[in-house]
């Protein structure tokens, strides 16, 4: 299986044919039954830790609620396995401007939570919209390049794709958020190497970002103009020197990594992990909601749950060969990387390999936007395999 497979002239991919229609007894054989079972897998699993995570808080367990929302997830994966994938092509403009303008309003309109813009309140629901706005994201700056595969050699392409990308995550990061921001990022540069851009282009492009990386953490603070909030510097600080400061900057990321050490090999239980019980551990069923799982189940549990993970991915990066049109395998590619990124910065950061940034748990973690958010990019990477073009 290699990544080359989803450029246009690959062979195994052909352009897509009006005459290529699905049955409904064929949909359902076209279904990829274990992705779906790993993901179900993996929100009951989730569902069964945040149970045993939650269960001594003071209004009780919030495994109900998550339930609810894996629920209403499970609704829009159907419902987006349903669409084809070239209707989210023709309207991504509107999907673009909506995502902004929403943003926005979540700048100007929300009330500040813990110092950040990043929900809308609903009442009976605390939206986030870029949660929802890494599927939307996705789309779009796929839906841009697939337009104009045909000049993707050219730099003005990719580099109007970056130019137009850089506006939803300058966005997000002023909430402030800068995790989600890197999630963007991750999926812009998956979906600019999937849809075959130069690999020249794909090196001055991460240069680029490299320099506004330096220039946000070293030169312009150095200049004595800081971009971050200094809750985040100290993140940053304490990741580099971790035993700085273990009663501030670095007390979480030390809980956490205490936390998974207790867990052993089969876990302490819900009962015997005392960094969760006795709320030792902050935001044990949302940022390190992997660090609470690694203690009550131990090192069998929390690799039970990266083997799912790790098949989860493979079985989209098959999606991504196997997709019927370049527009497809370059959404498919955001998506599954996307994915593999939030995994790998949750868990570095609960055993102290990545900085603290609030990325949460995919499938796991407390919050209604997170897991319904996964679920309908499960729905759409369903639908574009649905629809893959068959192999000669």
């Amino acid at each position: 299986m290699t990544i080359e497979a989803v450029d246009t002239r690959a062979r195994g991919l052909r352009p897509r044919r009006e005459t290529d229609t699905v049955g409904v007894v064929g949909f359902a054989r076209r279904i990829d039954w274990l992705l779906l079972g790993a993901v179900v897998a993996i929100v009951a699993y989730g569902l069964r830790a945040i149970d045993g995570i939650t269960k001594h808080n003071v209004g009780g367990s919030l495994a109900g609620r998550q339930a609810l929302y894996a629920g209403v997830g499970a609704v829009l994966l159907v419902v987006a396995t349903l669409i084809d994938p070239a209707f989210y092509r023709r309207v991504k403009s509107v999907i673009y401007g909506g995502t902004l303008g929403v943003m926005a309003l979540v700048l100007v309109a929300s009330a500040a939570t813990h110092g950040s813009h990043r929900w809308i309140n609903l009442g009976f629901f605390q939206f986030q919209p870029s949660e929802f706005g890494k599927v939307f994201f996705t789309l779009f700056i796929a839906g841009f390049l697939a337009d104009r595969a045909k000049r993707i050699d050219d730099a003005s392409v990719p580099l109007a794709a970056v130019a137009l990308g850089f506006v939803p995550i300058v966005l997000v990061f002023a909430e402030p958020d800068v995790g989600t921001a890197l999630v963007y990022s991750a999926a812009l540069l998956a979906v600019l190497f999937t849809i075959g851009v130069r690999w020249l282009h794909l090196g001055v492009i991460a240069a680029v970002g490299l320099l506004g990386v330096l220039a946000v953490l070293w030169w312009l603070p150095a200049a004595g103009v800081n971009v971050l909030k200094p809750y985040q510097a100290q993140r940053l600080t304490g990741f580099t020197h971790p035993s700085s400061d273990p009663r501030g900057a670095t007390y979480n990321v030390e809980q956490s990594i205490i936390a998974v050490g207790d867990g052993g090999l089969r876990g302490r239980g819900v009962g015997g992990s005392t960094q969760v019980k006795l709320d030792y551990l902050p935001a044990n069923d949302t940022d390190f909601a992997f660090s609470s799982l690694a203690e009550e189940r131990g090192f069998v549990g929390a690799a039970f749950l990266l083997l799912l993970y790790l098949f989860v991915v493979w079985r989209g990066l098959k999606i991504v060969t196997g997709a019927a049109d370049l527009y497809s395998a370059a959404v498919a590619g955001g998506l599954v990387f996307a994915f593999l990124f939030q995994i790998y910065v949750n868990v570095g950061m609960a055993i102290g390999l990545a900085p603290i940034t609030g990325i949460p748990l995919p499938l796991v973690s407390v919050g209604g936007s997170s897991m319904i958010t996964n679920l309908l990019a499960v729905g759409i990477l369903q639908s574009i395999r649905v629809r893959g073009g068959r192999r000669r």
